[in-house]
């Protein structure tokens, strides 16, 4: 007998027919002697109903009032699964986050969760009882309701797994796993048995949709092991039961991978944008000068490139934010002008952002080398690079994404057996 915390999101259950096919997986695990606890999103495009209603009430609206309409998506669903699972003949019932509680901070709208006690699920499990729980949502020191931001129902279930010393939590989504690179753009893109924690890390933080990036430093911090898997799969097919090696992607501790891939696999992210500041002069603190505005404004800065004249006099900077953000981020500079001492600001959208990402980067030298010579033998000009340990990070016009991805795909072999 084993500790299952079993996640399904949005599409999952979209309705009430798929809610019947979350129940047969949530059965299977029951009928097979494990102790199972589950976390529900709201149904497919739910919450974004609930978030346009309170914006069309009052565009400044209060954030607990809205915490008290949005968390109502996960609670609804969280009921339907339970009278579902009770007329299929398990012992279930629904939970919200504030029962069991999951404490979290103060900040509504995107709280963190601080603390949660597993002995009220442990009482559940010697009940023999199911408990589905509402995800995104906990209770804040205000004793209010407070949601954890969009995708935090992975992070309700990995913090619940972390809790309950759950033998694994399966995230169960419209996806059978992790991919070495996005399918739609690459057919030949296969699927991950393994991957390692700051591989996920680094692919869900660089655009990969799979898993929310906070669920992925919880589950990695707690060492949480994470099952990937696909709810559209025939809950009775064979292998579905298997608790060992179930289809989909583990995500694991390094120690559990063999054989350790150089690289694992290509993420990239769309709608970048970059912004230069030219001629800025070049004294200590002028970089914080310019990004600590940023940060103060709540604009996400990633590549940082730094171009210094002949006679160190100058400084060219030239960083990366979310289009989205290019007007703010213009803004808050414009603002600053004096203060920082630039004499031009140039910037440009319609960028994409493409990396290579694997463990196995540590011990192997000319990674790096190959990805810059195969775009250039495809004519793609790069704009910027950054570079860690397990990853590097190309900057180009997005309308190459989809070659690049490619390109980068087979040069390293992803695409071969």
């Amino acid at each position: 007998m084993a500790r299952i915390v079993m996640k399904f999101g949005g599409t999952s259950v979209a309705d009430i027919n798929r809610i019947r096919n979350v129940a047969r997986h949530v059965k299977r695990e029951v009928d097979a002697g494990h102790e199972v606890a589950v976390v529900v999103s709201a149904m497919s495009g739910k919450t974004n109903e609930l978030v346009a209603w309170c914006r069309e009430a009052s565009p400044m609206h209060d954030a607990r009032e809205y915490d008290a309409v949005v968390a109502s998506g996960e609670q609804v669903t969280a009921g339907l699964l339970a009278i579902t699972l009770q007329g299929m003949g398990v012992h279930a019932r629904s939970w919200q986050g504030w029962q069991i509680p999951i404490r979290t901070d103060n900040a509504h709208g995107a709280a963190r969760i601080q603390e949660i006690d597993g002995s009220f699920l442990q009482k559940r499990f010697g009940e023999g009882q199911v408990a589905v729980i509402a995800g995104f949502q906990g209770l804040a020191p205000d004793n209010r309701i407070a949601t954890l931001g969009r995708g935090g129902s992975d992070t309700s279930a990995v913090a619940i797994a972390a809790a309950v010393k759950a033998d694994r939590c399966d995230i169960y989504t419209d996806v059978d796993g992790v991919y070495t690179t996005d399918p739609r753009i690459e057919p030949k893109a296969r699927r991950l048995a393994k991957i390692s924690f700051e591989e996920m890390l680094e692919m869900a933080s660089l655009g990969a949709k799979v898993l929310q990036v906070r669920s992925v430093e919880l589950a990695m911090v707690h060492k949480v092991r994470t099952f990937v898997r696909s709810s559209f799969e025939d809950p009775d097919a064979p292998g579905m039961g298997d608790f060992d090696n179930p289809p989909g992607t583990l995500i694991c501790d390094e120690d559990e991978i063999v054989e350790q891939q150089v690289v694992t696999g290509i993420a990239y992210a769309k709608d970048e944008a970059q912004i230069s500041l030219r001629r800025v002069a070049d004294r200590p603190g002028v970089a914080a000068g310019i990004f600590g505005p940023l940060a103060e404004a709540n604009i996400n800065v990633d590549m940082i490139v730094q171009n210094i004249s002949e006679d160190g006099s100058r400084t060219d900077m030239t960083f990366t934010v979310p289009s989205a953000d290019v007007a703010k981020a213009v803004g808050v500079l414009e603002k600053n002008k004096d203060q920082v001492g630039f004499d031009a600001l140039q910037h440009d959208e319609g960028m994409a952002k493409v990396s290579v990402i694997g463990i196995g980067m540590r011990s192997h030298a000319g990674v790096a080398a190959i990805a810059f010579k195969a775009l250039a033998d495809r004519g793609i000009n790069i704009r910027a690079i950054t570079t860690s340990e397990i990853k590097i990070s190309i900057l180009i016009d997005a309308a190459y994404t989809e070659l690049a991805v490619r390109t980068l795909h087979s040069v390293y072999g992803l695409d071969k057996q």
